[in-house]
């Protein structure tokens, strides 16, 4: 048993009760491991304010859920009326509700930027892999928080759009016609549907995704914070352990994403009060009328954050596999002609490039589609170990690799775009080209991360007052 300390006898009230909760909770510990005397790096710039950012919207999105759920009705034929019901009839319940949808966009916004902060400083790298698969799942699992949550409001695009995912899964080989209705609980999008999704998306979900993000931030502080240089602080300290170019996260940094948050929070309200179906991407016009499943609405697209993966999967013609099976035929000639292998090897390889391509022409290209939208995710949680680049940070790569980058962020947000609009034969080319970018943008970076010179990496992190 733990001894138990005792309080000053001049100990105010609540030093008192401080020193209670202590002996039987380690409050103060927790304080000062994960704040007080958590030194991160001095050199942090406005990029690393979405992560707390993330953290206010995760507590919007459960505080407005918890009161949404006081007044839906997981039913089929009620839904819409409830929703409607929240908006015209429940004291400000027209605030929560779009304070909701407003916060899943915003959500994904800055998780959107808080990813790309990663990218370009390489927070992802050696010693922060954990770190980054943790964010890849959280990632992951606000996808399905927010696909299963799109139903709920049970309007013509939110019963369409799941009509549409969820058929995708039909095209699983073997298994596919059960898994599709295991996920509906029906042959069609249904009441049972809508119940699935909604404990999901409330309870299920939720847990997951609060696991995840504690064990992110117990994670990213046993091996510190990551900063625009790359530079590991916690190789150099000073006689009492504390690293030079570090600064305790409290109150330096509260104080500066306090900031943050006044600035994020007058933009939310903006949108909030003047906007809030962000001019048709947050909250669709389809979706203010109820689900109807015999009409079909003219054009079906999902919220914008999909829209990246959408354009993905359309682009996954019978022609794109085509372009596919030559790049991997390519792939496999080019490494032959290269040499560096054995006769085994050369046998390995040409074996390895006919089957990839047979495999490809065996599954149709609706198959292809959802393994592209799926793997566009999947393959985040391997950056890690794509990236061979001597330098973390890109501001000691070579110059060219910011062009990369921008191209990169360009064609995603061209994917995007196009995935929002009607297909169409220029935007289905631009589409393939997009997905090429994007996946080769990862698959081939062992190669191009090394290429090029790199500047000298400095021994301590840079600093300039702001």
């Amino acid at each position: 048993m733990a001894e138990f300390r005792a309080a000053p006898a001049n100990a105010s009230a609540g030093q008192k009760l401080v020193t209670w909760i202590d002996n039987r909770f380690p409050l103060t510990k927790l304080y000062n491991e994960h704040m007080a005397e958590y030194y991160a790096p001095k050199n942090f710039n406005f990029w690393y304010v979405f992560g707390s950012l993330a953290m206010l919207v995760l507590v919007i999105q459960i505080l407005t859920g918890i009161f949404l759920v006081m007044h839906y009705k997981p039913d089929a034929a009620l839904a819409f009326a409830s929703v409607e019901y929240i908006m015209r009839d429940v004291p400000w319940g027209w605030l929560i509700r779009y304070m909701h949808s407003t916060g899943a966009s915003a959500f994904f916004i800055v998780v959107y930027l808080h990813m790309f902060r990663g990218l370009l400083y390489g927070s992802y790298r050696k010693p922060r892999e954990l770190v980054w698969l943790f964010g890849c799942g959280i990632f992951l699992c606000l996808m399905a928080e927010a696909f299963m949550g799109y139903l709920l409001p049970w309007g013509q695009m939110s019963y369409w759009g799941a009509q549409v995912i969820v058929n995708l899964f039909s095209a699983v080989p073997f298994v596919g016609n059960d898994l599709s209705l295991l996920i509906r609980g029906d042959y069609v999008v249904g009441d049972a549907t809508l119940n699935r999704f909604f404990s999901f998306h409330v309870i299920a979900v939720p847990l997951v995704l609060l696991g995840l993000v504690a064990a992110h931030i117990i994670a990213l502080h046993e091996v510190g914070s990551n900063n625009p240089d790359g530079v590991e602080i916690k190789a150099k300290k000073d006689a009492k352990g504390i690293p030079l170019d570090g600064i305790p996260f409290q109150p330096y940094y509260t104080v500066h994403d306090i900031y943050a948050v006044c600035v994020f929070l007058f933009v939310f309200s903006f949108v909030l009060f003047f906007m809030p179906e962000g001019g048709g991407y947050f909250l669709e016009s389809n979706n203010f009328i109820e689900a109807n499943p015999l009409k079909t609405p003219p054009h079906i697209a999902p919220v914008w954050y999909f829209t990246p993966f959408y354009s993905m999967l359309r682009a996954t013609t019978d022609p794109m596999v085509n372009i596919l099976c030559g790049i991997v035929g390519l792939s496999g000639v080019m490494a032959l002609l290269r040499g560096g292998f054995s006769a085994t090897g050369k046998m390995v390889v040409a074996v390895a490039a006919i089957f990839a391509v047979l495999l490809l022409k065996t599954f149709d290209a609706k198959f292809w589609g959802v393994v592209v939208m799926g793997g566009a995710v999947i393959t985040l949680f391997f950056l890690p170990w794509l990236d061979r680049s001597l330098a973390k940070s890109i501001r000691y790569r070579p110059g060219w690799h910011k062009a990369v980058y921008g191209i990169f962020v360009a064609f995603f947000l061209v994917l995007g775009y196009l995935g929002s609009q009607p297909p169409s034969v220029a935007g289905n080319v631009i589409s393939q080209i997009g997905t090429i970018v994007y996946f080769g943008f990862f698959l081939l970076m062992p190669w191009w991360s090394r290429m090029g010179t790199f500047k000298p990496v400095p021994d301590r992190v840079t600093y300039t007052a702001h």
